[in-house]
């Protein structure tokens, strides 16, 4: 299994007596799952073990991207060229199906339902969420869910923790779009706080002892060793410096997301950068520019800190859930899975009323962003209407037909994305929806992200359905979770009354007003299957794009260290303090001339290494996984020649004792093949 932004990799058991076109149809949820299906086979002579698949996704805005299918769908294309900071999530969905399957076993799972979250995410459109009914409002304390529900995995054998699921509903935009660094953001940073805390609990981690260390000695000694110098190595030698991989954790900690639409962790609430005053409430904007309406975090002005903060907060929520976690989970294992044309679906509504969904389109809204990530000059939260500029910008790519400008109301179609095929589909009509169930769990797994009221309404019809239907085997306990941005991605989900002020969510709730009546009713159609013991039908394929993929990312060009030197040699070494030795706190720096990195992402390796000298071998000690530890590369000399800087903050748990910092890459020449290499700074010491 694998650790956190990409991919969640959820067990479930097949049901008994059905047949294999109805076992597939059910869990076979995008085209990457079949992909992965199709791997599976081939790789190990196994049968089809896609039903075991849900693929999850945090959303979070700071990670490598290139698995989304259609241009609509908001994605950038592959690593930035200039800037780059790798902290989690960058392996291979092929290495992380191998490595679940070399897992599976046996096992339970022990269970704490819910907890609350605190001060981890505010509403960001609070002004729709009043839209809602005032007696719908009034059963919930608060704008947002703060419930975080737990899952303990506890293995068959030895009856040792392998694992913790969690769902809690808040954005992984702790970090800005001006953010340059790889990170998981703040669901990123829960769950490396929540793997290193149980690797410390196994004596993997102790904390530091820093008596009878010889501070003299060992500065010393490390003024003696300089560093290597670029050297050749091989394309896997970085994986022998990912440090949790080689000491045997493999304790998964997955920070899975909910109905997140409208929550946003920038907590502090959203502020005009020119003026330091409130920003519009209904817009979001500042005298009319949104532009100028940004969201702070707790850390504010520091970003990554506010990712660490939020992070934690939902850390040490689920530690206490998983330390209170003793209950087995019994009862049945059951699922529900249908492919859904959502561009035609009819509704019927009370009253016998009949509406129907729409081709994909986006509002003007849409191109204002949130306070989490402001858009075009231009454009507000709450528009209506469309300028005759970017009316005349959209025409040419492509006027909305009348059926679908009405269909959408109130809506003004800024792009009719459903209606746009060249060079292929701009947005998905097909979805997968899902039902999970673990005994008296439920996990809904939705295709987009639901605003916080659009999911609560989901979670009580499908639970109502459950308990109507079952025939007493659903206790009023029942609990019911959202997993959101699951399986694929169809943007986002707003209530019917919060769709007409046509803020953000509401915007790029694609499939027009009746978007949020549709899921209810299809999932209210999984559940009454699920609770009568029948099956559903498959529905539509959804079309699998891979192969006609467009790249507007040129590839890295060719490369050539300075005349005289190696890739991986020092340009600027670590700078010793005035003490001659790092304290806690402190961040030792060094840069390595380099080659664009996007030759080989280093897939289950590392660019940055701290190393510590314990006897006479060099131990790994920190990588890329880790928020103390960063990687900026950029280019030279007008793209000339590259390089790499590793800066490491000194973690407070530090051991004293000699460091180093080491750097892997890649390089290639013009039609030559890929190259990898090696280096290290000079020693220095932590006391």
């Amino acid at each position: 299994m694998f650790k956190h932004v990409s991919t969640n990799v959820n067990p479930t058991r097949e049901q008994d007596g059905e047949d294999d076109e109805q076992q597939r149809a059910q869990v076979s949820t995008s085209p990457l799952v079949a992909r992965a299906r199709s791997f599976g086979s081939r790789e190990w002579g196994v049968p089809d073990r896609s039903r075991e698949l849900r693929l999850d996704r945090t959303g979070c805005r700071c990670e490598p991207d290139g698995l989304r299918e259609h241009p609509a769908e908001c994605g950038g294309d592959s690593l930035p060229v200039e800037s780059q900071g790798v902290c989690r999530g960058r392996k291979s969905k092929r290495g992380e199906v191998r490595l679940c399957q070399s897992r599976c076993r046996d096992g339970f799972a022990a269970r704490h339902y819910q907890g609350d979250v605190d001060n981890a995410g505010i509403s960001r459109s609070p002004s729709a969420y009043l839209l809602n009914p005032a007696e719908e409002r009034a059963q919930y304390p608060t704008n947002v869910d703060k419930q975080m529900t737990l899952l303990k995995f506890v293995d068959g054998e030895s009856r040792e923790s392998i694992g913790a699921f969690n769902w809690f509903a808040t954005h992984g935009t702790s970090m800005s779009r001006d953010n340059r660094l790889i990170s998981g953001d703040n669901k990123g940073a829960a769950a490396r706080f929540f793997e290193d805390w149980y690797r410390s609990a196994l004596g993997k981690g102790k904390s530091a002892n820093r008596s009878n260390v010889d501070g003299l000695l060992l500065i010393e000694k490390a003024q003696t060793i300089g560093a290597t110098g670029g050297q050749p190595c091989s394309k896997t030698s970085s994986r022998s410096s990912k440090v949790r991989i080689n000491d045997g954790s493999l304790f998964v900690a997955a920070f899975c997301q909910s109905n997140v639409g409208d929550v946003s962790p920038n907590v502090l609430g959203a502020f005009c950068t020119d003026t330091g005053k409130p920003c519009d409430f209904n817009r979001s904007s500042c005298n009319g520019d949104d532009t100028l309406c940004v969201g702070r975090g707790p850390g504010y002005p520091d970003e990554i800190l506010s990712t660490k903060i939020i992070g934690d907060r939902q850390f040490k929520t689920a530690l206490e859930l998983f330390k209170s976690a003793k209950e087995e989970l019994t009862g049945k294992i059951d699922y529900r899975h249908a492919y859904v044309n959502f561009t035609d679906i009819e509704v019927e509504l009370e009253g016998n009323r009949v509406v129907k969904t729409c081709p994909a389109a986006v509002g003007a809204g849409f191109a204002a962003g949130t306070t989490d990530g402001p858009g075009q000059f231009g454009f507000q939260q709450g528009d209506t209407e469309i300028n005759p500029f970017w009316k005349l910008v959209r025409n040419l790519l492509k006027k909305p037909s009348a059926y679908q400008e009405k269909c959408q109301k109130p809506k003004p179609v800024l792009l009719s994305t459903g209606e746009m095929f060249h060079p292929y589909a701009w947005a998905p009509a097909i979805l997968p929806i899902q039902m999970l169930r673990l005994g008296q769990l439920i996990i809904l797994s939705v295709p987009g992200e639901f605003t916080t009221m659009a999911g609560r309404r989901l979670r009580e019809a499908v639970k109502e359905t459950l308990i109507s239907n079952g025939n007493g085997e659903f206790r009023e306990d029942l609990q019911v979770v959202i997993a959101g941005l699951t399986n694929t991605y169809s943007q986002y989900v707003a209530t019917f009354e919060e769709y007409t002020q046509q803020r953000y969510e509401a915007a790029s709730t694609v499939y027009g007003p009746h978007t949020l009546s549709a899921y209810i009713q299809e999932f209210k159609k999984l559940a009454k299957a699920m609770a009568t013991g029948v099956k559903v039908p498959r529905g539509p394929s959804a079309p699998d794009l891979s192969s006609v993929q467009i790249s507007l990312l040129l590839p890295p060009p060719g490369d050539l260290p300075p005349p005289g030197i190696n890739f991986g040699d020092i340009k600027e070494d670590v700078t010793q303090p005035e003490s001659k030795t790092f304290k806690m706190g402190d961040r030792a720096n060094a840069t390595f001339w380099s080659a664009d990195p996007r030759h080989d992402l280093l897939t289950e390796g590392t660019f940055a290494v701290v190393e510590k000298l314990e006897g006479e071998r060099w131990i790994p000690v920190h990588d890329d996984d880790d928020y103390c530890l960063f990687f900026k590369w950029k280019s030279e000399n007008y793209g000339l020649y590259g390089s790499a800087t590793i800066e490491w903050e000194v973690p407070e748990e530090t051991k004293p004792g000699i460091y180093r910092l080491r750097h892997y890459g890649s390089s290639q020449k013009i039609f030559s093949p890929t190259e990898y290499f090696t280096g290290s700074s000079s020693a220095f010491t932590v006391s």
